[in-house]
């Protein structure tokens, strides 16, 4: 392979993916398809928008003549784009059945017609539901619980039955929640480092202790790589890294890293239908040889220096971006005391 396109690429996972291909392999010709909608950012690759081997297309995977333009000369596709936020998809299920749905329809039928040499399609954990013990292989049945998870399921049920009816040589990972950074100021890590940096109150939901596996970001991309190199089409690859833990210790070891008090922490109403916990076996990605290199403590101290360094990208986001603060303010309402 040495063409990619990647989707999703201005996100944050998508642009770490794409900087980690991109020095890896010197000879790698890349080009990123992104709408860039609110979390996409072409700050994230600032760093590479010089190299002579990126190209960007702004566009909608669900836009038939962009996807065409963007796929023109590539010999693999790796799909991030999608709508990811649970509590969006709360709100606003209809965004995410297009483009974690529809858009990945788009994607499989250009991909066909141009017989690529690899389809790799990024899907979740989410797609399992929630178990309180145990762990689910990729053989288990999908129970989703949300709008988002629900259309993850649909968006990778549709690309393998392209394996199945088409021979598109797909392969789908499902990952575990990600963290590092350039990520988008609404997921756990960085809203509660970037809120404590300004001194500001952290929403927790509930009781806190929804349980998450957190996977570094780098590791992710480690582990997409090694699929797309190694993986066996058809298949489907769960990447997690066995670092399990509640939400609420997750906040105070953040709390711990900024030297800030548990005065900030506010505690806010549950979300409808949350997980409790989340858990994926890896014995078969770690049969293709992938290991992971940070655990939670060393992945989550690297993180949180990165937003301590890099003000100014976040605070672009949170000052500039219209509709964040009337976001925060609508849904992470402080719970009444009884």
């Amino acid at each position: 392979m040495n063409h990619l396109l990647v989707t999703g690429g201005a996100g944050f996972i998508g642009s770490n993916f794409v900087r980690y291909m991109l020095k890896k392999y010197p000879h790698l010709k890349m080009t990123n398809l992104d709408a860039l909608t609110y979390a996409g950012n072409l700050d994230n690759l600032k760093d590479v928008a010089g190299d002579s081997r990126y190209r960007f297309v702004q566009g909608d995977i669900c836009d038939e003549k962009k996807v065409a333009e963007a796929m023109d000369g590539c010999d693999a596709v790796i799909n991030f784009a999608a709508e990811t936020h649970v509590d969006r998809s709360i709100h606003a299920g209809d965004l995410f059945v297009m483009t974690n749905v529809k858009g990945v329809y788009v994607l499989c039928e250009e991909a066909r017609r141009r017989k690529v040499q690899r389809f790799l399609h990024i899907s979740t954990d989410e797609v399992y539901g929630s178990r309180l013990e145990g762990y689910f292989k990729e053989t288990d049945p999908l129970s989703p619980s949300s709008p988002y998870s629900a259309a993850k399921a649909g968006g990778e049920l549709l690309a393998r039955s392209y394996f199945v009816t088409y021979g598109l040589p797909v392969l789908i990972t499902r990952s575990s929640n990600n963290f590092g950074p350039f990520q988008y100021p609404e997921k756990l890590v960085p809203l509660f480092t970037t809120n404590l940096i300004e001194n500001k109150p952290v929403p927790v939901y509930g009781d806190g202790k929804q349980v998450r596996d957190w996977l570094f970001v780098e590791d992710q991309c480690d582990g997409l790589d090694l699929v797309l190199q190694k993986g066996e089409v058809g298949e489907i690859y769960n990447c997690g890294s066995h670092n399990e833990e509640f939400n609420i210790d997750v906040t105070h070891a953040i709390l711990k890293l900024l030297g800030k008090g548990t005065d900030l922490i506010t505690y806010v109403q549950d979300r409808p239908g949350h997980d409790r916990r989340y858990a994926v076996d890896t014995e078969k990605i770690q049969k293709l040889g992938w290991v992971k290199k940070h655990n939670f403590k060393q992945g989550l101290e690297k993180t949180v220096k990165w937003y301590v360094e890099n003000e100014q990208w976040w605070r672009d986001i949170k000052l500039k971006q219209s509709d964040y603060k009337a976001w925060m303010e609508k849904h992470y309402t402080p719970l009444a005391k009884a």
